[in-house]
């Protein structure tokens, strides 16, 4: 028989450590990715744009995916879809463990991503389904978002070991056993969840939802590769074209599954554009610490997991003191004041050429920074939606982040590609110009004099890079952080 939505008692708690451990794979496997970039350039000849592609496709299709998934979701069941999922995302990760070359890597983790938007959706479902009390779902909410945040931290420690004594590909296959926990324990201990909607899944739409993200990053990306050119706008403006017919097709259905009318709530679109912001920044920050940590700095990858582990404990301080902190005070005050503590840490990561101390210091109070607002701002999106609709916000509340999150790692990717590129002093061999993991390998069949003097320069210019992106996105916080209290007015003054 099914189990009710509330579930209460021991029964929930342990099912929300189940839920956990989608979560907790979500980051991680972002942060492995991150961190056996270079050794999968290395190792499989891929190109600099190849290896963005290896960590981008993922967030790609999962964020054009989720919508999707949190209307099939509505329709089929969230545990079942959850279940699903896993299987499906355990048997893809294993195709990337034993990819043997960089297109058969990209397309594995394509199956990644679409097997991905299965998860987060379902998790955040069924931990509100699990704690129907407002005060114990935002408790459970902020427990999922700490488990993402865990997975941050643990990830770079579990990978640098197996980067460390293994092949790359061995990282890849950290999915699999916490998959199998998964679908060991959840029929058991998880309810079963469904909208009351009965409409069928607009196949169309989800193809829509899918086809409007692609084709903007592709354009994204040529400009930074290439500089601006008609092929990079046409495809700019296709998606965006795409998008357009995307909303209206939503708006003319009578069961959509991205429900627009959910926007219509201040809290829930404040939150949600929020959502997507700060992991724009935090995700394109990451990627660009763990380059700079083993490509600038010269750590091994072991040392580099270690130094990126900071920063994942102040996301999980953030998250876990917010939901406390925000009893007492505004929750739009605490993201706020959040954000503007991000600001502060992204204007300190401007001047990393100081030190490894200020490079770690900065993406620590970054990091904290933004954990309240992955917390807060999560639960004020699927607590402002109605209980049949909940599947739905919760894909929207995870679909936005992640969307946000692949488009920082290829925004600012980019921008830091644009910049290192101008960097780069007349002479330089035109394959360093590919990246700083190019000049790297480059660098290794020079004379010695000459590789130093190419990755000085390469170094250097991928630092400038670097400090440009920090800059904007300290100013792209602070903004937020304005609008935040601005638009939420009503709800910081109580």
């Amino acid at each position: 028989m099914t189990r009710t939505a509330g579930t209460t008692g021991r029964r929930a708690w342990a099912g929300l450590a189940v839920l956990a451990l989608p979560a907790l794979l979500a980051s991680l496997e972002l942060t492995v990715t991150n961190l056996a970039l270079p050794a999968i350039g290395e190792d499989l000849g891929a190109s600099g744009a190849e290896l963005l592609w290896v960590a981008d496709i993922y967030a790609f299709l999962l964020a054009g995916s989720l919508l999707a998934m949190g209307a099939l979701g509505d329709r089929i069941g969230r545990r079942r879809l959850l279940l699903a999922g896993s299987a499906a995302y355990a048997a893809a990760s294993a195709l990337a463990a034993y990819a043997p070359d960089p297109a058969a890597l990209i397309a594995a983790r394509a199956l990644m991503g679409i097997a991905g938007s299965t998860l987060m959706p379902s998790t955040l479902a069924l931990a509100a389904a699990l704690f129907p009390d407002p005060r114990r779902r935002a408790v459970a909410i902020g427990a999922v978002v700490s488990s993402v945040s865990a997975g941050t931290a643990i990830g770079p420690l579990v990978a640098g070991w197996l980067l460390g004594h293994f092949w790359w590909g061995s990282a890849f296959l950290l999915p699999v056993p916490f998959m199998a926990v998964l679908l060991v324990l959840g029929p058991a201990l998880l309810p079963e969840r469904r909208g009351t909607g009965a409409g069928r899944l607009d196949l169309g739409g989800a193809l829509l939802s899918l086809a409007a993200v692609l084709p903007v990053v592709y354009g994204l990306k040529r400009v930074a590769a290439e500089g601006p050119d008609p092929a990079a706008a046409a495809s700019i403006a296709a998606g965006l074209a795409i998008g357009w017919a995307f909303a209206r097709r939503q708006l003319r259905q009578p069961d959509p599954f991205l429900d627009l009318r959910l926007f219509a709530g201040r809290a829930f679109a404040v939150a949600t554009a929020t959502l997507a912001l700060g992991i724009f920044v935090l995700w394109g920050s990451n990627y660009a610490l763990a380059q700079y940590l083993q490509l600038v700095h010269g750590m091994p990858v072991l040392e580099a997991g270690l130094w990126t582990a900071p920063p994942a404990v102040g996301v999980i301080a953030g998250s876990t003191l917010a939901p406390r902190i925000a009893r007492r005070v505004s929750p739009a005050v605490v993201i706020a004041a959040g954000l503007a503590v991000s600001a502060a840490g992204y204007a300190l990561l401007t001047r990393s050429d100081a030190g490894l101390a200020v490079l770690i210091t900065g993406a620590v109070v970054v990091s904290a920074g933004l954990g309240p607002m992955m917390a807060l701002a999560t639960d004020l999106a699927v607590g402002a939606a109605p209980p049949e609709r909940t599947g739905g916000a919760a894909a929207i509340s995870s679909a936005a982040p992640q969307i946000g999150g692949a488009l920082g790692i290829a925004v600012l990717g980019s921008v830091i590609t644009a910049v290192y590129r101008a960097a780069l002093p007349p002479g330089v061999p035109e394959p360093a110009h590919d990246g700083l993991t190019a000049a790297a390998s480059l660098a290794a069949t020079l004379p010695e004099r000459a590789a130093y003097e190419l990755l000085g320069a390469a170094r250097a210019a991928y630092v400038d890079g670097f400090h440009v992106a920090a800059a904007l996105s300290a100013l792209l916080m602070a903004a937020t952080a304005v609008l935040v209290v601005t638009l939420l007015r009503e709800k910081a003054a109580r």
